[in-house]
């Protein structure tokens, strides 16, 4: 059963490039993990301070292995967190 993650992020006014950066180097590390389908960042064109990540994880057990990763817990949790003004992610799985 594939699991898959919808992510926004809405970056403090000031810091969307720094913002991007980083999902840029999290997405070219996430994509190396044995648990991960698909791994892709997005932002609205509309509004450069609005991101959107999806995630596809074969299972429950690389959402784990990816959370418990050394480059999410630089990128997300230390780096981009502090920057952003809200964090809302949506779990899916297939039927």
């Amino acid at each position: 059963m594939a699991l898959v993650l919808a992510v926004t992020w809405s970056a403090k006014p000031g810091n969307e490039d720094r913002v991007r950066e980083i999902l840029q180097t999290l997405g070219e590390a996430s994509r190396q993990e044995p648990g991960v389908i698909t791994y892709t960042t997005h932002v609205d064109p509309e509004n450069p301070r609005e991101f959107f990540i999806y995630e596809m994880y074969h299972d429950a057990s690389g959402l784990e292995a990816h959370q418990e990763s050394a480059h999410f817990k630089e990128y997300v949790l230390q780096q981009a967190i502090p920057l952003l003004e809200s964090r809302v992610r949506r779990q899916f799985t297939d039927f």
